[in-house]
């Protein structure tokens, strides 16, 4: 039969042909084109039952008496087993769909010459994405932030959303989400690895004794420690290092407080107003800043008598006008 002929394709042995065709494909080769779609279905589970297990045993494994540890491990769990199922899910997908083709009498092998030309002339054209693929290996290699964590990239602080090869996902305190690719991130601080810290920088009166203030801010750091809500998260006592600086009216008196990874804040906060009342309840003094303004005619501005700063005091800023 001739399938040039337009009314050949209306003929019933046209139609008998297709019909026969279909089912010898349908016999021979659907039965493997299903077993195939149904073992890609199966690693499919398999790697993410894998992924769920290994985080488990990851857990484990870390330190079960100290929290901060074990929250490290379960984040870096976390983050690399996240990159190892989603390449095992690609490359699975990329397995299933050339074994359907061939199944269906399509030839893979150009298919697959085809893709290795174009890879190499995208890997060509697409240096920043290799790039950012590059880096981002080693970022996660290296374990240098995961996610969960809250780190400051090139500038930018919040907590770690996401991470991959290609990017890193931030959401500041706003709410406001920063994507960074790998290959343009030229600074990264990491808040909360290992553990945090909250640094104070007290100022009180110059005319309070600095041996009382550091006595107090020890009592009240103690005193939060002791509590149970606060003792899982302060790692060690309060440390006070001691008077750090003159200010005008003032002396300055720096504390820190260790703390699990992302609770310095929460800690500082708390400690903030214990410190404030127990000040109060003490009475000790917080610096006063003070400034004197001269009032005068314009006129007779260069008869206006200046008092002359003395080192014993802090320099007064004149303001003339009417």
């Amino acid at each position: 039969m001739s399938y040039d002929n337009p009314t050949s394709w209306l003929s019933p042995e046209f139609w008998a042909n297709i019909w026969r065709g279909t089912i010898t494909w349908a016999v021979q080769a659907l039965p493997k084109v299903l077993i195939v779609l149904l073992l890609g279905f199966v690693l499919l589970k398999l790697v993410n039952w894998g992924a769920k297990r290994l985080v488990a045993h990851t857990s484990r494994q870390s330190d079960a008496t100290n929290e901060a540890a074990a929250r490290e491990h379960q984040k870096r769990a976390e983050t690399l087993v996240g990159i190892l199922r989603k390449s095992a899910v690609i490359v699975i997908w990329a397995f299933v769909a050339m074994l359907v083709l061939m199944q269906v009498g399509v030839n893979v092998a150009p298919l697959i010459a085809g893709a290795g030309i174009v890879g190499l002339a995208v890997g060509f054209g697409a240096q920043e994405l290799v790039r950012d693929v590059i880096t981002g290996f080693f970022v996660l290699l290296e374990n240098h932030v995961r996610k969960g964590d809250v780190a400051v990239i090139n500038g930018t602080g919040g907590l770690v959303e996401a991470i991959g090869l290609r990017t890193i996902t931030l959401r500041d305190l706003s709410g406001t989400v920063h994507v960074f690719q790998n290959g343009k991130i030229s600074s990264l601080a990491n808040m909360t690895k290992e553990w945090s810290a909250m640094v104070f920088d007290i100022s009180v009166s110059d005319k309070e004794d600095p041996d009382e203030v550091m006595e107090v801010m020890r009592e009240v750091g103690e005193n939060l420690r002791a509590e149970p809500s606060f003792a899982a998260r302060i790692l060690e006592p309060i440390e006070v290092f001691g008077l750090n600086s003159f200010e005008e009216n003032s002396l300055v008196i720096q504390a820190r407080l260790k703390t699990i990874p992302s609770e310095q804040w929460n800690v500082g906060r708390e400690f903030r107003r214990r410190l404030k009342l127990a000040f109060d309840a003490r009475g000790i003094e917080r610096p006063v800043r003070s400034r004197a303004l001269y009032w005068s005619d314009s006129r007779d501005a260069d008869q206006v008598p200046r008092p002359e700063p003395r080192r014993s005091e802090p320099v007064r800023t004149s303001a003339r006008g009417r």
